[in-house]
Formats: C-alpha cells, structure tokens, sequence
C-alpha cells in the first residue's frame, strides 16, 4: 500500500493506493499516530485503494476515535467494493463520507 500525506494548515489528507489489510494496517496507524499534532480535520482519500480487511476497518475506527476528540474525519471516494464492507460491517453509520 502507499501512502501519501498532504498537510495543509491544520487539514490532513492521507491518500491510500493499493491494499489496507493485515500487513498494512501497522503502516497506516503508524502515519496516523504520528502525524495528528495541531490536525484538526483528517481527510482520507480513498479512491485507488482497492481492498479492505478487517485489520483495516480497525485501523480507520481508532482514527476516527481520536479524531472525535479532536475535531473530524471524512472518508471521500470510496469504491463500490470499500463500500459494501463499510455497509456489511455497519461503518457507513459511524464514518463521514463524501462522493
């Protein structure tokens, strides 16, 4: 999976391209963990990453856990296949997300 990060102010923009799962959830909760001080809006820009595990929904609810305390996230461009886990699993409830 890559990563790209975008600060912009107190706006972060993680952008993940490729697979969220077992062996990429670490990297993705270590870039979240790290790079939340002064963000007050995280936005995750998921439209080429093509598969999500179970590790990589737990990653995304400890995201959104602290970003409550600090102010939001937005989920944006999540793909049909992204979609139905966030649907199944009941996290299109808890998550913003935006077209």
């Amino acid at each position: 999976m890559n990563i790209q990060k975008n600060v912009d102010g107190q706006t972060l923009t993680l952008a993940l391209e490729g697979r969220l799962d077992t062996t990429t959830a670490p990297e993705l909760e270590t870039v979240v963990r790290t790079s939340l001080d002064g963000v007050t809006k995280l936005i995750l820009d998921l439209s080429q990453l093509d598969y999500l595990s179970s590790a990589g929904l737990r990653v995304l609810l400890s995201a959104q856990k602290q970003m409550n305390r600090r102010g939001k996230m937005i989920v944006r461009h999540v793909c049909e296949t992204v979609m139905e886990v966030f649907n199944m699993t009941g996290f299109s409830d808890i998550l913003t997300i935006e077209a």
